[in-house]
């Protein structure tokens, strides 16, 4: 490999061991084919490139290449870069495994349902929700994801169907619902509309100036978020209120 090039190994590698980004790089290694990698991965064409192009972003360099010849006239092959990433993501699953069986053997040891992978996750998004997947159903080109919170509320989530292959996403997955503050909406409860993803909560904390003031809320269900309320909607501590955001808005993200 060329010595010049520095692949980032902990940005690509921040992934559990069932990733199906993972998966589709290490049947390309085996069938040396993106279309055979994505059949066997049970997954569509487009998700296998998107898998690809994610991960090689992640890693700063190229993971897969065109190989000439073959029967198809061609297929694909891992860069050096690919083989390194699969080696070092095999050595990473041993030890991860070998750290939570020690942690589970600790007397009294009760792990958080997301477990220690979680706080590593960093992200500019301050609202990270845990909750599972409730229902999805597909329309069109996007997939709606129902999520529920720990009370049993709903918040939707509408994402690509790539998207939806690549995080296998399946019923009773523990998830993380991410959200940016700054398309949190938040209203006193009087005024929440029927809309979906509508949450509703107590003013904990109020702060900001006269035009738009920053709320963190604390949810039915004991979580907290934090989201943006208009002058006219001035809100107090200790009120009632409710938070709207736009499904398009919500990430869903898999710790670990």
């Amino acid at each position: 490999m060329n010595q010049s090039v520095s692949v980032q190994l902990d940005a690509a590698l921040g992934h559990d061991v069932t990733d199906k980004r993972i998966d589709v790089l290490r049947r390309i290694g085996s069938v040396g084919s993106i279309s055979e990698a994505a059949r066997g991965a049970g997954i569509s064409y487009k998700a296998a490139w998107q898998a690809i192009e994610t991960l090689g972003n992640l890693a700063g360099t190229p993971l897969v290449e065109k190989a000439v010849g073959g029967s198809g006239g061609g297929g694909a092959q891992l860069t050096p870069a690919g083989h390194r990433l699969l080696q070092a993501f095999d050595l990473l699953a041993t030890a991860r495994q070998a750290v939570l069986n020690q942690l589970g053997q600790e007397e009294g040891a009760n792990p958080p349902r997301f477990g220690l992978a979680a706080l590593g996750l960093r992200t500019s998004m301050r609202n990270q929700l845990p909750c599972v997947v409730a229902d999805a159903s597909t329309s069109g080109a996007a997939v709606r994801v129902e999520l529920a919170l720990p009370d049993g509320t709903r918040l939707a989530s509408r994402i690509t169907q790539e998207s939806a292959q690549l995080l296998d996403l399946r019923k009773g997955m523990a998830v993380l619902a991410l959200c940016k503050a700054t398309a949190v909406k938040v209203v006193p409860a009087d005024f929440a509309s029927p809309a979906d993803n509508v949450l509703r909560g107590r003013a904990v904390r109020v702060s900001g100036d006269a035009g738009v003031a920053e709320v963190s809320l604390q949810l039915g269900c004991g979580l907290s978020m934090v989201g943006f309320a208009a002058a006219a909607d001035r809100l107090h501590v200790g009120e009632d209120c409710a938070a709207q955001v736009d499904d398009s808005a919500v990430v869903i993200a898999l710790p670990g």
